[in-house]
């Protein structure tokens, strides 16, 4: 079975109001889908995967893409994450015991079994081993690109915006100038926004994690035409690897449509 196949046999709880429906409900007439498996809904990756959907949104719009997401946790796990991010909660389902990723084969991330621990036990410790790199390549490495900044990459806060990331005071935007200018990923910018995620995560722990055996789990990015077709995929391999260009993570949206825009106009000659 494909994995377009599998997906549009596959049902979940939408967490908009709770119904269990097949994921790809509704888009199948879109040009394009954007099918995300997301880990943990308290995961890194999963809060900074969604504001980037959420700051390029009207492009996607644009585009034709209409997106849908399964994240690990419950209903009430699925209505923070939608409260904080500003994910659609009509485009959410969630998947309290990671069935779909394991079906997917994803990356179940470290998995090391000390004798005597609790599942729950064993699963923190290898998310800590994971954060430190260990069956994790490339986090660390990320976690630094974070505080050092990044010229590749956008301006992530507006001069205007003020954010509040705990314990830090409320900062403006433009106060990242000071760190090295505008108009591009500045030191400590990426590394604020995940402070205040992380503050959000440790302050709702509960509501977001509520079975700790799924923490390592990685997920996963698939993108299909109209048809159909698997035209592009990403399969997590670390924590903070959820694109393969983690500088602009949508990257490969411009790319596909483009290429896809390009292969229909041959056709049409």
């Amino acid at each position: 079975m494909n994995i377009h196949t599998l997906l549009t046999q596959t049902e979940r709880q939408r967490v908009s109001d709770g119904a269990v429906l097949p994921i790809l409900n509704g888009c199948e007439s879109s040009m394009r889908q954007l099918v995300l498996l997301l880990p943990q809904l308290g995961d890194f990756d999963s809060l900074e995967y969604a504001w980037w959907l959420r700051r390029d949104a009207q492009r996607l719009e644009t585009q034709g893409i209409a997106i849908r997401a399964v994240g690990i946790g419950s209903l009430s796990s699925g209505e923070r994450f939608c409260g904080y991010t500003g994910f659609p909660s009509d485009c959410l389902f969630v998947d309290p015991t990671a069935q779909l990723h394991q079906k997917l084969d994803l990356y179940p991330g470290l998995s090391l079994k000390l004798p005597g621990l609790s599942t729950a036990i064993n699963a923190y410790l290898n998310l800590l081993f994971m954060c430190s790199g260990i069956g994790s390549p490339g986090t660390l490495a990320e976690v630094w690109r974070g505080y050092r900044g990044d010229a590749r990459a956008p301006q992530l806060i507006g001069d205007d915006e003020i954010i509040q990331a705990f314990p830090l005071p409320p900062l403006r935007g433009s106060a990242f100038r000071w760190a090295g200018g505008k108009g591009f990923q500045r030191p400590f910018e990426l590394a604020t926004l995940r402070l205040r995620n992380m503050g959000e995560v440790l302050s709702n722990w509960k509501t977001y994690v509520p079975n700790a055996a799924y923490l390592t789990q990685r997920g996963a990015t698939f993108l299909f035409n109209t048809q159909g077709d698997l035209i592009y995929e990403h399969r997590d391999r670390a924590i903070l690897g959820f694109a393969a260009d983690m500088s602009n993570p949508l990257t490969f949206l411009s790319e596909m449509v483009a290429d896809e825009d390009s292969l229909g106009q041959d056709d049409m000659h």
